[in-house]
């Protein structure tokens, strides 16, 4: 439950975040929603992939049928893509890689912290 509750906080959080700010303020928010729900690195990564995935497509699909498909044509072109539709899968992964490793550095940011206070090493 905690699992399925930090990929929506996540979702909405990073929806706010980069609407305010530069696009790299999702890895903020998945490394700050990692850490406070002291998630496992492992569901701390796949948390922020998923949720991060789930924000960047749905906004890309908005904004891509806003413009009919015309920008995102482009940029396929200018990284030689064959399609739009690959293109949009690169940055949807980009976005997602980027929003798991920051949730994945707040676990373990936790876990050493955690070590820490144990007196392991």
């Amino acid at each position: 439950m905690r699992f399925l509750f930090s990929i929506i906080l996540i979702i909405l959080l990073a929806a706010i975040a980069e609407y305010f700010f530069a696009w790299w303020a999702i890895v903020l928010v998945a490394f700050i929603i990692a850490l406070l729900f002291r998630l496992k690195p492992g569901k701390a990564f796949l948390a922020g992939f998923l949720s991060i995935a789930i924000l960047w497509l749905a906004w890309t699909l908005k904004i891509d049928n806003a413009n009919q498909h015309i920008l995102s044509q482009r940029m396929a072109k200018l990284f030689s893509l064959p399609n739009y539709g690959l293109f949009i899968c690169v940055e949807v992964f980009i976005g997602a890689l980027l929003g798991g490793l920051g949730a994945w550095s707040g676990a373990l940011l936790v876990n050493s912290e955690s070590s820490v206070v144990n007196g392991q090493s």
